[in-house]
């Protein structure tokens, strides 16, 4: 059967088509539960397209037959559940609660905190944060270096949840764990983590500006204008900022920090030429930043079934 880190490798959650085309070319050799795996993450790519029915298709033939090894049959109780969520039919909490029981049962870590996750971000309120909570003692006590890699995003996920709460200073507090965890990857796996790297920052950034600790937001924020790439979420975050630092604090040139907003032309310099202004404004940008955020893709980090919904938050 093809191991978990196979299965990662096949994975480009940025271009699901892509990443079908190689499960359906690594069936052709596979059999048994090896080939009902791989049908499953082709029912997951599917379903990343839209294609609801048949990833519903390729789900219902992984599942013929009997004494199904319990990988497999986590595999199609998360995949149903994901196919579920994303085209907004069904029950999709009784196949995410089914694949943290089997895998919880099966000690298969890596794949009882996705489902938790999943689990997490489908329910609401206290659930939810019990739920993001089960996840990460999973991840955080789990042997599997699957599992532990979901430390940094359960952490950010749970922060963005107590932010939605108006739980700020928790909410902080964790993202600034998240940043820890995030820093101790990306210095273990290098520049695959470069992206979450900075939207971790980001993160930490807005929720200083949300307990009111404008000055080190601002040295933040523009630590990231500095280091590039162009960014307007970054942009916009200044400009919100501007407003509520004291012009001091703003150096009186930066070449690589360009702010949109007007608020902040003559404090940072015009903006960028061919830049358009953010669609979004301050009160829609935490929304805005997750949906982002759960782009983001290193291997096979981040579910991608977050990015079908408006809680959309971070990866793995």
């Amino acid at each position: 059967m093809h191991s978990p880190a196979d299965i990662d490798r096949l994975w480009d959650f940025a271009h699901p088509e892509q990443s079908e085309a190689r499960f359906r070319a690594a069936l052709v050799d596979a059999t048994g539960d090896a080939a009902r795996v791989l049908r499953t993450q082709v029912a997951r790519a599917l379903g990343l397209q839209g294609r609801f029915d048949e990833a519903t298709a390729e789900l219902d033939a992984a599942g013929e037959g009997a004494d199904l090894a319990p990988r497999v049959r986590v595999c199609l109780e998360l995949e149903r559940g994901r196919v579920l969520r994303s085209a907004g039919t069904g029950d999709p909490v009784a196949h995410f609660t089914a694949a943290l029981e089997a895998a919880t049962e099966a000690g298969i870590d890596h794949l009882a905190v996705d489902a938790a996750h999943m689990l997490a971000i489908t329910l609401e309120g206290d659930e939810q944060i019990a739920m993001a909570r089960r996840a990460l003692a999973i991840a955080s006590a789990s042997g599997d270096p699957l599992a532990r890699r979901w430390v940094a995003s359960v952490t950010h996920n749970l922060g963005w949840t107590m932010h939605d709460l108006g739980r700020h200073d928790e909410a902080l507090t964790l993202w600034e764990q998240a940043l820890t965890a995030r820093e101790e990857r990306a210095a273990a796996e290098g520049e695959s983590q470069a992206e979450p790297l900075r939207v971790a920052r980001w993160t930490v950034a807005r929720g200083l500006r949300e307990v009111g600790r404008y000055a080190e937001a601002l040295e933040i924020q523009l630590a990231l204008a500095a280091a590039g790439p162009p960014d307007p979420y970054v942009d916009e975050e200044l400009a919100e900022l501007a407003k509520l630092t004291p012009a001091p604090a703003c150096p009186p040139s930066q070449s690589r920090v360009s702010v949109i907003s007007t608020a902040c032309v003559g404090r940072f310099g015009r903006p960028r030429p061919g830049t358009a202004r953010p669609r979004y404004g301050a009160v829609r940008y935490g929304a805005t930043a997750r949906k982002r955020a759960a782009a983001w893709t290193a291997g096979a980090d981040e579910p991608p079934s977050t990015m079908s919904t408006a809680k959309a938050r971070s990866p793995r």
